[in-house]
């Protein structure tokens, strides 16, 4: 720890410690005892719900879990409240949260020299030259080509994948040759994971350019908002990091439909929140964003943490740490609280979603040794502490559920477990905060007509929530159990593999289901049969709970199956603005999900295999 602590001493004696404005101070101290009065008085409900017949240990233990898994929720709740009132309220909801979203002057010549960064690691080569060609051609028909410098950045181990990007970059020199510049380069290791490839460039390349794109292999950008933020943060140059929201692209994966039509209920509410308290301290999510180079290569370098893996070594989840290093450096990170013109690729299948989210789960656990890096803001800190609670509430969720099971069962008949009147109105409150966020934008977008028809129409998104929402209800248990699992593997020196992911459609079998999800299955099943038979009044109230994990294995099947997803989407249910009214850009991919008869029925076609993460 020590090397560690001297290196960010050096770092943050170096920079003017950053201000907080007077507008944000106000804000924040607003938001913190907003939260933490209402964590006080959801705890206290608890505490009085499990009093009805004594309060015991076992109901202090049960108390103390509560408390631990409510931070997410809350702050997610009044995120989605102030993102509402904002939504309905202000005239520009963007500019209110971040003013240097003024509209910059569109005639504005772009004057600075920008990198386009695409680090890819055993990926399908195909999609990534797809993606590229297309925001290549934008930028050139644009007339600003000779501002940008294109580098393909591989940290590829596997030969076939290797091979296949030296072929994708022949194809774009054989294009683009004289009109765009492109550098391609692999390194045979790849110390430091992303931010590592990145930090090469950065050694290499990074003096020559003042800004940087930078994107994933499964990322896309319209001409529209790359040029928007590089005039942004040309006429603002205090700004640091800056990104839109990142969205979706259109898919007949059934459980990508699912994950993203959530996503896009819960974020803009979420983010418009968030971004009202953060305000210059926003979060950076480490793809689709601008970068001004010279801060980042100056004070946003990662150490590398004391200690082997998976908890030592290098910075996995790279991207927040860099966030609130560049704000320690009194530069701004921002983000536009707006869809449209950035995209990505959503795992396909609940098996790469819960592949992506263990290896957030185990660099977010890394956050621990920098909570006390000299130099932040409280904010900061309070970001990164956030990212360990997303994640560290799984377990103490499964141990509430565990010990009220155990409450129940093991309780004599004649005593009252839980107080009738309190127990109802506690958990009206948390299901309402969890859903707060999805909520709040369905109440917006079903306010404004041409919203609706985006959405499908009003009945048809209405369903989609419900669907949504129900499906949610049974990620949940399957998604906490496989972080339990995963975080006590941690302690025992286990890690997850940093490959490619596998992102195009693909069918996942019984087998590979029951081979990565049978602990939720065994553990479900054998909840609800011990509650039958030992409280099986109470089996129906945990079973809206258990029911998602017990049946895991046919929700991962029957999710990737793109005969359901066809189907789905030719019936409207869990539809995306984007297909509604695609982009140019997207059309230019020519997905199966925007591929129509002249009847309108989804055409279907077959997607490439990619790398798998496995």
């Amino acid at each position: 720890m020590g090397e560690f602590v001297k290196f960010d001493s050096e770092r943050a004696n170096a920079v003017s410690a950053p201000r907080v404005s007077s507008i944000l101070l106000p804000r924040r101290v607003a938001f913190a005892f907003l939260v933490l009065a209402t964590i006080t008085a959801l705890g206290a409900l608890m505490a009085v719900t499990l009093s009805a017949g004594g309060f015991s240990l076992l109901d202090l233990a049960l108390t103390a879990c509560f408390l631990v898994t409510l931070p997410w929720t809350v702050v997610g709740f009044w995120n989605a409240l102030i993102g509402l009132l904002l939504m309905r309220a202000s005239a520009d909801p963007t500019r209110a949260v971040c003013p240097v979203a003024c509209a910059p002057d569109v005639e504005a010549p772009i004057g600075e020299q920008t990198a386009m960064l695409v680090c890819v690691r055993n990926e399908d080569a195909n999609l990534v030259s797809r993606n590229l060609n297309v925001m290549i051609e934008g930028l050139v028909a644009a007339g600003v080509s000779e501002r940008f410098h294109l580098y393909v950045l591989s940290d590829s181990s596997r030969k076939e994948a290797i091979e296949a990007e030296a072929d994708l970059f022949r194809g774009l020199e054989d294009r683009w040759r004289g009109i765009f510049a492109l550098t391609y380069r692999h390194r045979e290791e790849n110390p430091g994971f992303k931010a590592g490839n990145i930090r090469d460039f950065c050694e290499r390349w990074g003096h020559g350019h003042a800004f940087a794109l930078v994107l994933d292999a499964d990322s896309l950008m319209s001409t529209e908002a790359i040029l928007r933020l590089i005039r942004t943060m040309q006429q603002n140059p205090r700004l640091g990091i800056l990104q839109h929201l990142t969205v979706g692209m259109p898919t007949l994966s059934p459980f990508a439909r699912l994950f993203q039509v959530g996503m896009r209920l819960g974020m803009r509410s979420y983010t418009l929140g968030s971004a009202w308290w953060q305000g210059d301290c926003g979060p950076y999510w480490g793809h689709n964003a601008l970068i001004r180079l010279k801060p980042f290569i100056e004070h946003c370098q990662l150490p590398k943490l004391t200690g082997g893996p998976p908890l030592g070594g290098w910075i996995l989840s790279h991207d927040q740490v860099e966030a609130v290093l560049m704000r320690r450096a009194g530069y701004e990170v921002r983000v536009l609280p707006e869809e449209g013109g950035s995209w990505e690729e959503n795992p396909p299948t609940l098996l790469d979603y819960i592949r992506r989210d263990l290896r957030w789960c185990q660099g977010n656990m890394q956050y621990w040794r920098l909570l006390a890096m000299p130099g932040l803001m409280p904010v900061s800190r309070a970001q990164l502490l956030l990212a360990i609670l997303m994640f560290v509430s799984s377990p103490f969720w499964i141990l509430f559920m565990t010990l009220g099971m155990l409450r129940v069962g093991l309780a004599d008949d004649h005593s009252p477990t839980f107080d009738p009147e309190t127990g109802p109105v506690l958990l009206a409150l948390v299901l309402t905060m969890i859903f707060a966020p999805k909520l709040a934008t369905l109440i917006d977008v079903l306010a404004s007509a041409k919203s609706r028809r985006a959405f499908g129409g009003g009945i048809v998104l209405i369903a989609s929530f419900v669907g949504e929402a129900l499906f949610s209800m049974l990620l949940a248990p399957v998604m906490a159990l496989a972080h339990t699992r995963f975080l006590i593997g941690l302690a025992f020196g286990r890690a997850v593999v940093w490959s490619g992911q596998r992102r195009a459609q693909h069918q996942v079998s019984f087998s590979q289901a029951l081979r990565r999800l049978w602990p939720q299955t065994l553990l479900a099943t054998a909840a609800i049969l011990w509650l039958a038979l030992a409280a099986p009044a109470a089996l129906f109230g945990f079973l809206p709970f258990l029911a998602g994990a017990a049946l895991a294995v046919p929700i991962a099947v029957v999710t990737s199956n793109e005969r359901l997803g066809i189907l789905l989407a030719r019936l409207g249910l869990w539809r995306i603005p984007d297909e509604s009214d695609p982009a140019d850009e997207l059309q230019a991919l020519y997905l199966s999900s925007l591929r129509r008869h002249p009847r309108g029925v989804v055409e279907s076609k077959p997607l490439p295999e990619a790398a798998s993460g496995d």
